[in-house]
């Protein structure tokens, strides 16, 4: 059975650690910075480095990606379509790859990057910064229509599916969320749950997504009232669900 457990990075950070105990071999997803994960093998030297699966690439997803590379000889896996420092293999659209006896399959998933890509196996996925907790990552470089898109393919998945992304952003995501939706009961419960864990200086990951269909906007553009509050914020009848993702993003980049 692996193991997952996060390394904090930067200042809101994880990297993703997966373990095989009968292999004692392990895997990491988007190491931006090496120390975290050079100090954890240090620490555990009975296992041994073998996979960097990394999903987009920005400089705190790849930042440590050669270091890990030259010290460990991981195999180093990535989006094709985007310049990945050390990547061995290259990925497109279903696609799948094997990590730790596991098979992944990937999603191309354009929006906060153009190559933007997940990783999926039965039950958890590693997502980047595509689908955030109660929230989605910023357009960078692609279309509304293009991240509402890859979000829908997201929510298509099992709805005990856990959700490993990459930032501790839930609390901030939260408080954009019951802007949206200020009489969702979920979304209350779980702005309360949050509060305390962050209190008591806990992670808030993972999620899963039967929990981001009841309380994450980004996911609900098909809910009257998130389209009702988008039709108010920008002044017109949004018709598609990606023109209600568009209204929404906009006033989250301002929020």
């Amino acid at each position: 059975m692996i193991q997952i457990s996060a390394l904090p990075a930067f200042t809101d950070n994880y990297i993703w650690l997966l373990q095989d105990p009968d292999t004692q071999r392990c895997a990491v997803v988007d190491p931006g910075d090496a120390a975290p994960v050079l100090a954890w093998l240090r620490q555990n030297p009975e296992w041994s480095l073998s996979d960097i699966l990394i999903t987009h690439h920005h400089h705190d997803h790849v930042g440590g990606v050669e270091q890990l590379k030259s010290a460990t000889n991981a195999k180093v896996y990535g989006p094709a379509d985007e310049t990945i420092p050390g990547r061995d293999v290259a990925l497109k659209d279903n696609t799948r790859i094997t990590a730790l006896g596991l098979d992944f399959d990937v999603y191309t998933l354009p929006g906060h990057t153009l190559g933007h890509i997940a990783y999926y196996h039965r039950g958890m996925l590693f997502c980047g910064d595509t689908l955030f907790a109660a929230g989605c990552g910023r357009l960078f470089e692609g279309t509304p229509e293009q991240m509402h898109a890859s979000l829908q393919r997201l929510a298509a998945l099992p709805d005990d599916t856990q959700v490993y992304c990459t930032h501790e952003y839930t609390q901030s995501n939260l408080t954009f969320a019951q802007a949206v939706e200020p009489h969702n009961a979920d979304i209350a419960e779980r702005v309360e749950e949050v509060r305390q864990r962050r209190a008591r200086g806990e992670m808030t990951l993972p999620s899963n997504l039967a929990l981001e269909k009841r309380t994450n906007p980004f996911l609900r553009t098909a809910e009257t009232s998130v389209k009702q509050k988008a039709d108010e914020r920008n002044g017109r009848d949004n018709r598609s669900g990606a023109e209600v993702f568009a209204s929404l993003r906009a006033w989250k980049d301002k929020f």
